[in-house]
């Protein structure tokens, strides 16, 4: 641990997830001189600045001050502010640390620590370890990128508590300047993503594979077999290697017909079945093989895996079935905040769809997702957005254009075309495809809006 009393910590980037307010509390907690500084104002981060009342804390809101970043003896920088930030880089130039909150989380911890990444489906994956770890151990804890600050589960860890995180690119990130990585990793996928952050998609596969990177030979790396790029990360990774795949026989766990198996030494054991899983689509299936392949290099058996894939009904915001109306279903996924998520979606639904999405662009290619939405949507809504333009020209090149309702300003009223336009049997589809920013707080308050939208129909 970093010896913190008396000294002058600066938390750039409070933010509303929860891990800002967790890194402010940890720091004032072990005697810090702690200062906040968040371009937001204090009426955009009350809900945070609330959480933290009464601790002596400084803020600074509306702004970044140099000084503020030139007296700092140490710095935490949010997961969301680039590395290469020019008051970063001036500080670092200083010799003053810079560390993240899932860097001192690393630092506290007393457990071995299981971590999950990966463009699609890491949520679902780190939750549903966690169920399954609950089953093995009632202590389990579950944070990480899941607005549950890590730091703040510290007081519920021993060294024999199983500690099951969610890490995003940007956390991934932190472990670098640590050079240290999980006891147990897990990569889901790799899917064009974050381009507006990353220079170019090996730069993004290199903050994934982070999470595995400096791991020891007796520490273990979950990785996807289906594709090329969990066959290119095996090859670098210096521990040992576990592997999932939905579509192949593998020396690991793989999906054979409808049992999800384990094979080991030539001999192949039945570990659940498909219709165990209570989520929909393919994509919830490689999610649910990567969890297994989790638990099972943590010791869980059968008896224990099978009761935690029926009990797992799935994660706001994600595949969520808000609710069915006049024989229309409503489905929230507001964190496919990429191409590829949606056209997950898309195909985990499968017809009479009437789809909402759009939103800011994160430099992505949607060229798929219009060929998916010409092929799979009876109708499309387009909310407005940097990414509007681009969405609307590949569906017009998929030859999908007549079927686009409308642009948007307001979700609520994309949301009421939608009601008026659905017939029984049709399915409203909120997968943005997009990031949130502009319209919204983030991809929560972006499903948060949806789901009370959707609600309220039929009550006027």
């Amino acid at each position: 641990m970093i010896d913190l009393a008396g000294k002058r910590a600066l938390v750039m980037g409070l933010g509303m997830h929860g891990g800002g307010v967790g890194v402010a509390r940890f720091l004032a907690r072990y005697g810090a001189r702690v200062t906040v500084t968040d371009l937001k104002s204090e009426a955009d981060l009350r809900e945070s600045l609330d959480a933290l009342a009464g601790l002596p804390i400084d803020y600074v809101l509306g702004e970044h001050r140099a000084s503020d970043f030139a007296q700092a003896d140490l710095i935490v920088r949010n997961p969301g502010v680039p590395r290469e930030h020019a008051l970063l880089q001036e500080a670092r130039a200083r010799g003053v640390p810079i560390e993240m909150e899932i860097g001192l989380f690393l630092r506290a911890c007393p457990a071995p620590i299981t971590a999950v990444t990966g463009t699609k489906g890491k949520t679902t994956t780190a939750l549903l370890v966690g169920e399954i770890f609950k089953a093995m151990d009632p202590r389990t804890v579950v944070a990480g990128n899941l607005r549950v600050s890590a730091l703040d589960t510290l007081d519920q860890i021993d060294a024999t508590t199983p500690v099951v995180l969610e890490m995003s690119s940007w956390q991934c990130e932190g472990l670098a300047d640590l050079q240290t990585s999980p006891h147990r990793a897990c990569i889901t996928n790799l899917h064009p993503d974050h381009l507006n952050r990353y220079a170019n998609m090996g730069e993004y596969a290199d903050a994934k594979a982070l999470i595995f990177k400096y791991q020891q030979p007796g520490d273990v790396v979950v990785l996807n077999a289906d594709q090329k790029q969990g066959r290119e990360w095996a090859d670098q990774a210096p521990a040992r290697v576990a592997w999932f795949s939905r579509t192949q026989p593998i020396d690991g766990v793989y999906l054979l017909g409808d049992d999800i198996v384990r094979q080991a030494g030539g001999q192949v054991e039945v570990i659940a079945r498909r219709t165990d899983l209570q989520l929909p689509g393919d994509h919830n299936v490689e999610n649910a093989l990567a969890a297994v392949a989790l638990a099972l290099d943590a010791g869980a058996s059968p008896a224990q895996i099978q009761p935690a894939l029926r009990a797992f009904h799935g994660v706001p915001h994600r595949m969520e079935l808000v609710r069915e109306l006049n024989g229309v279903r409503w489905i929230n996924d507001s964190t496919a905040t990429a191409p590829a998520a949606a056209i997950a979606a898309l195909k985990a639904v499968g017809e009479n769809i009437i789809w909402i999405g759009g939103g800011s662009d994160k430099k992505l290619d949607f060229e798929a997702l219009g060929r998916s939405l010409s092929v799979r949507a009876k109708l499309m809504l387009l909310l407005e957005g940097e990414a509007h333009y681009m969405l609307d020209s590949m569906i017009r090149f998929g030859g999908g254009g007549t079927r686009i309702l409308g642009r948007y300003k307001a979700l609520a009223d994309a949301v009421q075309d939608a009601f008026a336009v659905a017939q029984p049997g049709d399915t409203v589809l909120f997968s943005p495809a997009c990031a949130s920013f502009g319209m919204f707080q983030n991809e929560f308050d972006r499903g948060d809006q949806f789901r009370a939208l959707v609600m309220g129909l039929g009550q006027e």
